[in-house]
């Protein structure tokens, strides 16, 4: 296995094959994102990715069910790499289940509805994509580079293909001026991107980064732990996606919280409001991360 530089990937993810086919991120602008910056996005030659792939199903094959697609955003890899990739994972693995990657709304788009079907049969089965917020000036602050209105035409063609997303929210995007304007506009993207897996991880300011110089001069303050509680909150009290695995299992935050919306709304709107009065013990910040 070889790999250049940090490797990231979900906690969901924790038990998979990490397979590094591009190196960084293919957009890298995002102000709050400190993943991909000593990295010049690029894709890796396809013989070492396959020879990879064979190296570890001959080690490994029987044992590896999931495997993750990395880097920042492997879904802009073209379908000439993309499905001898699939073919050489389905060969190694025998017990393969999931193959899943990083994907943005622009990746998603950049593909027709033929081609995100043929990555579906292939064996792409799973895409998380961080729209981050659903508030379209939040996104511009933070330079996403896409809408909205983009994520939710991505989350249609997925869907349509037959993968299934898993899409993420950063609490405090919106820093304190925007914080209930993101909140709301979440729970309203939410629910029209309708994902099978959702999730909230809690922003965190990295030294040296576009967002961290912005904090220095006095154009943006994070939320308090009680305002990203009730951003959490408010996500939580207005989504209603059709039926969505909510977590928030990302060492990142304060509250770690499981179960499924619309299901369980009630009680986890209740565990946040316990910890909202001091009831419930938060995650002490030194075993934060990212």
């Amino acid at each position: 296995m070889r790999y250049e530089g940090s490797i990231y990937r979900p906690p969901s993810e924790a038990d998979s094959y990490i397979l590094q086919a591009t190196i960084g991120c293919s957009w890298n602008k995002c102000t709050y994102c400190d993943m991909y910056r000593d990295k010049q996005y690029r894709e890796r030659s396809l013989t070492e990715v396959l020879d990879d792939v064979a190296a570890v199903g001959h080690h490994f094959g029987d044992r590896v069910q999931k495997v993750f697609v990395a880097d920042g955003d492997a879904l802009g890899l073209p379908l000439a790499s993309w499905l001898p990739l699939l073919a050489a994972c389905r060969a190694a693995f025998p017990r393969l289940r999931r193959v899943s990657c990083y994907a943005t709304a622009p990746n998603v788009l950049q593909k027709t509805a033929a081609e995100l079907a043929a990555l579906r049969a292939a064996g792409l089965s799973l895409l998380y994509v961080g729209p981050e917020s659903g508030d379209d000036e939040t996104l511009r602050r933070i330079g996403k580079g896409s809408t909205a209105e983009d994520h939710v035409a991505a989350a249609r063609a997925a869907h349509e293909a037959g993968m299934k997303l898993s899409v993420i929210f950063l609490l405090g995007a919106g820093g304190t001026d925007r914080s209930e304007a993101h909140a709301r506009a979440s729970a309203a993207l939410a629910t029209a991107m309708d994902p099978r897996f959702l999730s909230a991880l809690t922003l965190t300011v990295i030294p040296g980064t576009p967002i961290a110089r912005a904090e220095e001069r006095g154009r943006f303050e994070l939320p308090d732990v009680p305002g990203m509680l009730r951003e959490l909150r408010t996500l939580v009290a207005e989504a209603n996606p059709g039926d969505a695995v909510f977590r928030t299992n990302h060492a990142s935050n304060w509250l770690s919280l499981e179960g499924r919306l619309p299901r369980d709304r009630a009680s986890i709107v209740a565990t946040i409001d316990a910890a909202l009065a001091g009831e419930l013990p938060l995650r002490p910040d030194w075993q934060r991360g990212l």
